[in-house]
């Protein structure tokens, strides 16, 4: 079986991560195409390294631009080298311009595609990221679900038939990290500012309808300055970016930042961590995998188990509350509640392999098992679910 992973953001990295382990000692082929959607070292190169991922097989260096630029951009890039391929498999990651440029350069030249961390959804369609994931599921032949709330989504809109329960591959890598990071007993190196001996907050902020606004942009950081804990924030280029083209400064008040961390010192500092700020959708599950409150800067989630029990909460207008209630909830202490098992034990990389090679010769159909019913190793999916929360 030959399968090309199309990857080109941070954390498609970080999930082809997974991908690419457990492909390791399999017999398979697999090839990575990064479209350099992604070009900033820290949130590219170091993957590669950190997670010994072999060096891309093609980098089409495509870069920024606007979304139908860059998406036009990969499209002309990538095809030519799946006509020279021409693999069993595309596999597309998660919900980015790579990932929709990926998906339609392979049907158009009638490839298999698959898509990995199919079906979730946060309803609101003025998200660039959810018309991605959308379109990709409905023309992927086959859906890589991670959770069985994504299987439900994919259901309801008639793509049951093509789903498959396979679990996170992003809790594959944290736990693996996590239990690295643990290993050293060694408090984590942060920077000037930060005492990880004393109560702070991790903290990111990069999506478009944060950072394009600059009222929106401003209220949101003095928001994250008026926290009564030191706030350790991983500047995102496009953070920084937008901030400067706004005249907005993003060192005040409680706000230390700091580069991108390398995947490992970020779960690092998320466990010396009191709790999380941020609205990216993958931070927001590691928080909760790594048991740390997280407050939301958004209005919905695609991680909708992370609400459960008051491990993650959605506060898109933290400037709108009164202080204190800010304060209180930001730097809140974790729940009683333990977190249950949504995303899986930790093997979904190695079920992603499994599920492709098994499919390799239906077009991704399942047709002799009821919608989205058929996990690896014989599991189907209400028996995995009940698995993941044991």
């Amino acid at each position: 079986m030959k399968v090309l992973s199309i990857v080109g953001a941070r954390p498609q990295l970080v999930k082809l991560g997974a991908v690419a382990k457990a492909f390791k000692g399999t017999g398979h082929e697999h090839l990575v195409l990064h479209t350099g959607q992604h070009y900033d070292p820290a949130l590219s190169e170091v993957f590669f390294t950190e997670f010994a991922i072999p060096w891309p097989d093609f980098h089409l260096g495509v870069g920024s631009g606007g979304h139908g630029e860059q998406t036009g951009a990969m499209l002309a890039a990538i095809d030519p080298v799946l006509e020279r391929e021409r693999p069993d498999w595309v596999l597309v990651y998660g919900d980015t311009n790579s990932t929709i440029a990926g998906a339609l350069a392979a049907v158009k030249l009638h490839l298999k595609v698959a898509h990995l961390e199919a079906g979730l959804r946060s309803f609101n369609r003025r998200m660039p990221e959810e018309h991605n994931r959308v379109l990709t599921d409905h023309c992927a032949d086959l859906l890589l679900a991670p959770t069985a709330t994504a299987v439900r989504h994919l259901e309801t809109e008639g793509l049951g038939d093509r789903a498959v329960l396979v679990g996170d591959v992003m809790t594959d890598v944290c736990f693996a990290t996590r239990d690295a990071v643990l290993a050293r007993e060694e408090r984590p190196a942060l920077p000037e500012g930060i005492d990880p001996g004393a109560p702070f907050l991790v903290a990111t902020l990069h999506r478009a309808e944060n950072t394009d606004d600059p009222e929106r942009l401003a209220a949101l950081l003095q928001s994250l300055a008026a926290l009564p804990v030191p706030v350790l924030l991983a500047v995102h280029p496009r953070l920084r970016a937008k901030a400067a083209a706004h005249g907005i400064a993003i060192e005040r008040g409680a706000i230390v930042p700091c580069a991108p961390l390398p995947y490992s010192e970020l779960v690092a500092a998320v466990l010396a961590s009191s709790g999380v700020v941020t609205d990216s959708g993958g931070l927001q599950k590691e928080a909760y995998l790594l048991e740390r409150p997280c407050t939301t800067l958004r209005t919905e989630t695609e991680w909708v188990e992370t609400l459960e029990d008051g491990w993650n909460a959605l506060v898109p207008h933290p400037d709108r509350l009164p202080a204190g209630e800010w304060h209180a909830l930001a730097a809140r202490p974790a729940p009683s509640a333990p977190t249950a098992r949504p995303y899986g034990r930790g093997r979904a990389g190695a079920a992603v392999v499994e599920v492709l090679a098994e499919h390799l010769g239906t077009g991704g159909a399942l047709p002799h098992h009821r919608s989205g019913r058929l996990a690896p190793q014989g599991l189907r999916t209400p028996l995995l679910a009940k698995e993941n929360q044991a």
